[in-house]
């Protein structure tokens, strides 16, 4: 079986539904109906949703689980550089040939029946989690909560809502409420489910949803509280206080993350070494990731080179806050955005962070942003901006002028991924 297999199913499977999002639990519970129901047979599952920092609160508690020895599956999306990212069964990444006959067996089953490429695929790798046994299942929703294709296992032994902000109005809801209450769709009756840091309007919809299914929550601010003091990360719960390393993913919005991880952990169980391993061995690309090899960097060898797959405004607040934690350099910024996205609520928070901006297409994306309307937006956000025909090109005019920038890659995870891919 060759790696072409699986993305020429992959390829088919787009074809099977006019839209790439159409919000629904209708067909997702048709094909798992016509599959066995395999949502039935999964191990324990813990339930992420949220608008930012989803992946790597996941990816801690990972970390900190597998520390603790135990066997863990994992479900992430989108994918960065192939889709095999998504699937994580017993630790490591899907295999091809298991792939590619999971994916065989869902498009045979559905039998040309409509179906969204992320639904079909949901469905496999749920298939995939029920075959293999393992001690957890990480389970990332892909948009808001209440109508995701994850959003069907009956009774998770939790949940987790990471900080909500706006992002995906055109499917969540124009208010943060509104947004906040889809995503409050994955609590379920008598679940406990762990709350990142939120607004209060958000907070407010969280409470009300959990009173009415009497699902117990535990919130940071109330139940767990986590910061920085000293250079260290300190967590406290109603268990005592935990005094650890701060946090191997870059950035001071991880030391939210962080705490959600570690509230997850202590309600499950686990112990101090767990919680320390979920901080200093997690890791998530594309978040803050520092480039340290591969054809980008061989171009420009005295650059500290960046990528960030953020997005959205609260995204641009997280990325300004790290960047004004490093060394002072003269920063630079190449970005590609989406056509769907508030470009300059995301550019804003990064204008007093750098000296200047590139603005490029996403090479491949459909639904990139031109590079002369990034840059128009990144003018009107504060910055100086100016377009280039690609991350390359605009790397090497950065070198040409300072020799020795911090330059950030950012503002899409198809931008980030594509990056990946050629920098591999």
């Amino acid at each position: 079986m060759t790696a072409s297999t699986s993305d020429a199913i992959l390829q088919r499977l787009m074809a099977l539904h006019p839209k790439i999002i159409d919000l629904t639990l209708d067909r997702v519970w048709a094909l798992l109906e016509k599959l066995g129901n395999p949502q039935n047979d999964l191990p324990p599952v813990i339930h992420v949703a949220g608008t930012n920092g989803k992946g790597s609160t996941q990816a801690m508690i990972r970390a900190g689980l597998e520390a603790a020895g135990k066997t863990v599956h994992a479900y992430t999306s989108p994918h960065l550089a192939r889709f095999h990212e998504r699937i994580r069964v017993a630790g490591e990444l899907i295999s091809e040939p298991d792939l590619a006959a999971l994916l065989d067996e869902c498009e045979a089953v559905n039998g040309g029946t409509p179906i969204t490429f992320f639904e079909i695929t949901t469905c496999a790798a749920i298939l995939a989690f029920a075959r293999t046994p393992a001690d957890y299942l990480l389970l990332e929703v892909g948009l808001g909560g209440r109508l995701d294709a994850t959003n069907v296992v009956a009774k998770p032994a939790l949940t987790i809502i990471t900080p909500v902000s706006i992002d995906h109005q055109q499917y969540l809801g124009e208010t943060l409420a509104e947004i906040a209450g889809e995503k409050a769709g994955i609590l379920k009756r008598g679940v406990p489910c762990v709350v990142g840091p939120q607004a209060e309007d958000a907070l407010a919809v969280i409470e009300s949803k959990a009173e009415r299914l009497g699902a117990p929550l535990i919130v940071a601010g109330q139940h767990w509280f986590a910061f920085e003091d000293a250079a260290r990360l300190v967590f406290q719960d109603e268990n005592g206080l935990l005094d650890l390393p701060l946090p191997n993913l870059p950035g001071p919005h991880q030391i939210e993350n962080a705490g959600a991880a570690l509230a997850a952990l202590r309600h499950l169980g686990f112990d101090a070494d767990a919680c320390e391993a979920a901080v200093t061995e997690a890791f998530w690309p594309a978040r803050m990731q520092r480039l340290r090899q591969g054809p980008l960097v061989d171009h420009a060898p005295e650059v500290e080179l960046w990528l960030d797959g953020g997005h959205n405004p609260a995204a641009g607040q997280a990325i300004a806050a790290t960047l004004d934690r490093l060394p002072q350099r003269p920063t630079r910024i190449i970005c590609g955005m989406l056509n769907t996205k508030d470009v300059k609520a995301f550019m804003r928070p990064l204008a007093g962070h750098a000296d200047g901006l590139y603005a490029v297409s996403i090479p491949g994306e459909p639904n990139t942003l031109s590079a002369e309307a990034t840059a128009e937006a990144a003018s009107a956000a504060g910055l100086s901006a100016q377009t280039a025909g690609s991350v390359l090109e605009a790397l090497e005019a950065i070198v040409a002028e300072v020799p020795q920038a911090r330059v950030l890659i950012c503002g899409s995870l198809y931008l980030a991924g594509a990056i990946l891919r050629e920098n591999g």
